[in-house]
């Protein structure tokens, strides 16, 4: 059975030495399902906004009840976040030696993960839309880590675009409800 797609990703003494929620997080199961709390900031104005719509972001409130479904099927997996002011969805999977890429609608994020502690830090390589890739000044960054706090699985992302600003940043936590 080949491995799963964070796994494959990671080198073996990497992924060994991740904090166990991310393991479980990352690995387990065809379908995971989890809940917590998380924290949405964004610019507020008007092309951000627009941004976000085309690309089924929430929209930025604190303290908001989200929960996750991942399915996997093989190395290829669909996030699905539900936030109390919107939905996400995007489909990770293996994006060429050893990225992982991220597609969110038209766009897609192409990350070199790595270890750092008992973390994963997503480190942005390159964008395309729809299938054409962005010159790196375009790009903004992304800056993405999962991790843990207080023994949960925790995340951190905050993604920036030249002449817009902070498109969207979300950070908190989650606990595993269920691992099919």
């Amino acid at each position: 059975m080949p491995l799963a797609l964070f796994p494959s990703l990671l080198d073996a003494m990497d992924w060994s030495q991740l904090a166990p929620a991310v393991q479980r997080m990352h690995g387990e199961g065809k379908v995971l399902e989890a809940s917590g709390t998380a924290h949405v900031d964004g610019d507020a104005h008007l092309l951000a906004r627009l941004l976000r719509r085309l690309l089924s972001l929430p929209e930025p409130g604190a303290a908001q009840a989200i929960t996750l479904t991942i399915e996997r099927n093989g190395q290829r997996e669909t996030w699905t976040r539900r936030f109390a002011r919107g939905q996400m969805r995007s489909t990770l999977q293996p994006g060429g030696g050893t990225l992982l890429r991220e597609r969110l609608g038209p766009v897609s994020l192409h990350f070199s993960l790595h270890r750092d502690d008992h973390a994963i830090d997503w480190q942005l390589r390159g964008v395309t839309v729809l299938g054409l890739p962005l010159p790196r000044t375009l790009c903004g960054t992304v800056l993405s880590r999962s991790g843990t706090h207080d023994g949960r699985y925790a995340f951190d992302i905050d993604a920036r675009l030249p002449g817009i600003g902070r498109l969207i940043a979300y950070r908190g936590w989650l606990e595993i409800d269920r691992v099919l």
